[in-house]
């Protein structure tokens, strides 16, 4: 009899097991054309090891083309609810879309972040807040080991022309200062809701080290990302434009109500992506 009146008990209990186990599993949303490479890559400048991710097009296996690329950071932010801090930008999905209606084709390359060394490795200039700058060597691992493998590993485009470089918040800051410090490598950059806020070294680089002419900037933020994004990001077109860089190849795009996070970015990523790879003037 006890048993009996147990049964119902032990039902629900089991019933809500279930459903609180079934909540916290999580699958993957990666497409099928997304891979992670097959070791660790290493940043040799700060003794860390990395995650890269590989996105390739659905035209990649069936045909001999090469293809522009994209280097992104917070790869596991991009592709994979799986893996993202908190929803993921949906690159896949995106590009996947513009090749079937555009036959716009890229390859990105994503490079996981540092975790809590993700602000010193994404920035160039050091933070009294936030210590030390590891952007510099951060960069050199993008160009000198992780481009090189990939370049020799898969079809790519490898010339600047067809390299660009592509990133939100620290992210969107050290995509700014690779178009500037390295010109024969990246001629488009992507930078959404930049944190300019971070160093206003980032201004007297710009000055300094001058863009070429043919670089193209895709800069896009919110009103609702606070009034310092808004004057930072205002100063920085002021000032490229100052500087005589061609509007043609400056797009700075304010979005009303857009606050920062993955739904903001990954609705610009396609407008941004295909604009960067445009055909343009040449100066």
């Amino acid at each position: 009899m006890l048993i009996k009146r147990l049964i119902p008990f032990i039902l629900f209990i089991l019933c809500n097991c279930l459903m609180a186990c079934s909540e916290s599993i999580k699958s993957s949303s990666a497409a099928d054309n997304v891979q992670i490479l097959p070791f660790q890559f290493v940043i040799t400048g700060l003794d860390k090891q990395r995650t890269v991710r590989l996105y390739l097009p659905p035209s990649y296996r069936s045909s001999e083309k090469s293809y522009p690329v994209v280097y992104m950071h917070d790869g596991q932010n991009l592709f994979d609810n799986l893996t993202s801090d908190r929803k993921e930008w949906q690159v896949d999905e995106s590009l996947n879309a513009l090749a079937k209606s555009k036959q716009f084709e890229v390859i990105v390359v994503a490079i996981d972040h540092g975790g809590e060394a993700r602000m010193n490795e994404l920035s160039p200039w050091e933070n009294k807040r936030f210590g030390a700058a590891q952007g510099k060597e951060y960069m050199d691992f993008i160009v000198d080991v992780v481009k090189v493998y990939v370049d020799n590993n898969f079809r790519t485009k490898p010339e600047r022309l067809y390299t660009a470089i592509m990133g939100a918040g620290m992210g969107g800051l050290i995509s700014h200062y690779a178009l500037l410090a390295y010109p024969e490598v990246f001629s488009k950059a992507g930078i959404f809701s930049p944190a300019y806020w971070y160093s206003p070294d980032v201004f007297a680089y710009s000055q300094f080290k001058k863009a070429k002419l043919d670089s193209r900037f895709y800069v896009v933020y919110g009103d609702a990302e606070g009034d310092g994004m808004i004057v930072d990001t205002d100063k920085m077109y002021r000032q490229l434009k100052s500087q005589g860089h061609p509007r043609d190849n400056m797009k700075f795009r304010r979005v009303t109500d857009a606050e920062p996070g993955e739904k903001f970015w990954k609705a610009e990523f396609s407008d941004a992506v295909t604009w960067l790879f445009q055909q343009q003037p040449s100066f």
